[in-house]
């Protein structure tokens, strides 16, 4: 497991570029989330937007999750397929607050070893901005885990319905 919420991937595929988008576009949707009519068409498997070039996508899901993983992605042609390059990253508001609270348990945990020279307190600060940040990451690669099985099944499922 990578000790920072990012993982990367690049697949190989058999279909074409046109192909690899064309299916992407069939089960994702732009949504508004304010507008409860375009909520869960269950045929939709990812939130986003796709692109000539890429996409920017995120798999749907039916109540929230802070560490669910934004999906960026190019797809380019080659003679025989194409090549799916993907990145997985948290959004950005959840990157915010990971970093700011672990930030400022590190600045409590100075405060406390450094000014009131109290060393036990320091350690739970200390303890407590780790806990946050592995917790953080440990949620993160598990949602990376689920969004690559919906994708990775997608692209087999359009495979197996070409034959």
């Amino acid at each position: 497991m990578n000790l920072l919420p990012f993982h990367s991937e690049t697949i190989v595929s058999a279909l074409s570029k046109e192909e690899v988008l064309g299916h992407m576009i069939r089960v994702t949707k732009e949504v508004n989330f304010l507008d409860t009519r375009t909520l869960q068409d269950p045929k939709i498997r990812f939130n986003g937007m796709i692109g000539q070039e890429g996409f920017r996508i995120s798999k749907a899901i039916k109540k929230g999750d802070s560490f669910l993983p934004l999906i960026t992605g190019e797809v380019e042609s080659t003679p025989r397929g194409s090549i799916i390059f993907l990145r997985y990253r948290l959004f950005p508001g959840t990157l915010f607050f990971l970093a700011f609270w672990s930030i400022i348990l590190i600045a409590f945990m100075a405060f406390y070893f450094g000014v009131l020279k109290n060393v036990e307190k320091g350690v739970i600060c200390l303890g407590l901005a780790i806990l946050n940040y592995v917790l953080g990451v440990f949620f993160f690669h598990r949602q990376v885990k689920a969004s690559r099985e919906v994708f990775h099944e997608l692209i087999n499922f359009q495979m197996k319905d070409k034959d």
